[in-house]
């Protein structure tokens, strides 16, 4: 399904739970959230369905997001369902890694293609402070088992915050040398109003590019499977690569294949743009895999062109980033 700016809309990231492990400074409030009632998320046939519909109107990858998707019971009932669309030639998921080891055979067994792991520290008192309560062993080994059952490409997403994790650029750097990684930086984005972040300590992707580039030849830029908005350089000599996502220095708006779905079934067009369509409601109301289609191939059509991401989350834009889909 090509949008109305030429954009060939082929990607659903489905936040399927708005619940967390992790408290992460930048995604949660410090006093928590309200949780969702069970009555008002998705079930996963619900979420299946819509699936379905979706890759009728074009969608051919899906990746799984949460809060952590793997605290929703029997994820990999979901992806199975998934799995059986024909449409669909990608299943991922974005996990903080955390309850990833003891599921990963699971999961693969399921039908599940790759995985991105989110971390942004590699010291432990500083992995334990940015999500407040995280275990960065278990993160490490959830990375070696996946990397074990070549979930490739195994992804690590970092979040990088001047005075906080800059001093560790080369450190992840060095782990995508030594390891068929790709990690990549991503800008500091001001999600949810919160009061963490701040304009201040945004690292853009050209100072984390050079950083790396005086210790490390970076080839050309490298097409990695699900690639999105990163651009990538393989390290030479090495066995990964890193990749640079730059949403606040250097929109990529122009080439966003994504739209969003809540884990209440609320369609997204953009992360940034506060305007979605509740499809829950719709079902619960009755409506026929051809209308729900119509809505899909709607909120494609009316994509956004482009964030506003440099103005701020806004108070208006009432989700935070764990609601959307990370």
């Amino acid at each position: 399904m090509v949008d109305r700016h030429g954009r060939n809309i082929n990607y659903l990231r489905i936040s399927i739970t708005d619940r967390c492990n992790l408290r992460c400074r930048y995604c949660m409030p410090s006093a928590g959230v309200e949780k969702l009632p069970h009555v008002d998320i998705l079930s996963l046939e619900e979420i299946a369905r819509l699936v379905r519909i979706a890759a009728g109107a074009g969608i051919r990858k899906v990746r799984l997001t949460g809060g952590e998707p793997l605290v929703r019971k029997n994820v990999t009932r979901l992806i199975q369902y998934i799995k059986e669309i024909p449409e669909i030639d990608d299943i991922s998921l974005t996990t903080n890694g955390i309850l990833f080891s003891a599921m990963a055979e699971e999961l693969k067994a399921a039908g599940l293609d790759r995985v991105n792991f989110s971390l942004d520290s590699l010291v432990p008192e500083k992995f334990e402070y940015i999500t407040r309560v995280g275990n960065l062993d278990l993160v490490k080994n959830a990375i070696d088992r996946a990397l074990s059952l070549d979930l490739h490409p195994v992804k690590i997403n970092t979040v990088l915050i001047r005075g906080f994790n800059d001093n560790e650029i080369m450190d992840f750097a060095d782990l995508a040398y030594k390891l068929p990684l790709h990690v990549r930086f991503i800008e500091f984005m001001p999600i949810g109003d919160l009061k963490y972040w701040n304009r201040d300590n945004i690292i853009t992707s050209r100072e984390t590019k050079n950083m790396i580039a005086r210790r490390y030849q970076l080839a050309g830029a490298k097409k990695i499977r699900g690639s999105g908005p990163a651009r990538y350089h393989k390290l030479e000599g090495g066995q990964g690569s890193v990749g640079f996502i730059s949403p606040m220095s250097n929109h990529f708006c122009a080439e966003c294949n994504r739209i969003r779905m809540t884990a209440e079934g609320s369609l997204r067009g953009c992360l940034y743009d506060k305007r979605e369509v509740d499809l829950r409601q719709a079902m619960h109301h009755g409506a026929s895999d051809e209308q729900l289609g119509q809505i899909f191939m709607e909120t494609i059509k009316h994509k956004p062109d482009k964030h506003n991401m440099n103005n701020g989350w806004g108070a208006a834009n009432h989700r935070k980033m764990y609601q959307i889909g990370g």
